[in-house]
């Protein structure tokens, strides 16, 4: 099982990586480095937001494809916000749809996914048996994972998403795009999200970001074998 996990910044990357023994290797390519793990993943510090992250890792994508090593799986990860009750602090989210809560046009009836104004996807669907075999392993709950530009900072733009998004159990920013340049490669995506905030007004005195990152370390070190054991044919 060829392998590129994809966080947005270094230390969700090393939270990762912390799971893996020994020691990895800096490995640069056109663009990006990826930091590769002895018998385990490429993993790819893509950048904050869809843009930077979907470029990034179509970039990896395209280099092991050149490189004859195509990937079998590109894996989203990192900490997002939690919707209460169903995503508290410090649990993890597998997403078993990776949507993009904004990408759309706002109208006098309200707002309208691209996919209504005749255009591409707002969503896309991780392999079902590969999402069961994580909840399994890890106890990370599925559900929809909205991908934003903005995080959300109000209650009432939280009541709003949860009202066109009634399955969205968490968001962050870069899901959709790294799931837009698997897509492109015909690579199946996932999207794991380990909870450091709820969604809702801003308060940072409310973050457990290292509670998070320790529970992202914790599943990736129950994945290996549900990855290693995975049929990529199944997708």
């Amino acid at each position: 099982m060829h392998l590129l996990v994809a966080t947005a910044v270094p230390v969700e990357r090393d939270a990762v990586a912390r799971a893996f023994p020994g020691p990895g290797a800096d490995v640069s390519r056109p663009g990006i480095a990826l930091h590769r793990l002895p018998g385990g993943p490429d993993l790819l510090a893509a950048g904050v937001g869809s843009a930077l992250a979907a470029a990034s890792t179509a970039a990896a994508l395209t280099a092991a494809a050149l490189d004859g090593t195509p990937y079998d799986l590109v894996v989203s990860t990192g900490i997002g916000g939690g919707f209460a009750p169903h995503a508290p602090v410090g649990s993890l989210v597998v997403a078993d749809a990776i949507t993009a809560a904004d990408l759309g046009a706002e109208t006098a009836d309200g707002f309208l996914p691209v996919t209504e104004l005749g255009f591409g996807t707002v969503t896309h669907h991780p392999p079902a048996g590969l999402v069961a075999a994580v909840a399994d392993a890890t106890g990370a709950r599925p559900g929809t994972v909205l991908t934003g530009s903005t995080v959300t900072g109000t209650a009432e733009r939280a009541a709003l998403l949860r009202e066109r998004h009634p399955e969205a159990l968490a968001e962050a920013m870069e899901g959709f795009g790294v799931a837009e340049a698997a897509a492109a490669h015909g690579v199946p995506v996932l999207e794991l999200r380990a909870v450091s905030n709820p969604v809702g007004p801003r308060d940072r005195a409310a973050w457990r970001i290292g509670e998070a990152l320790a529970a992202l370390t914790d599943a990736f070190g129950k994945l290996a074998p549900v990855l290693t054991s995975w049929n990529p044919h199944e997708h």
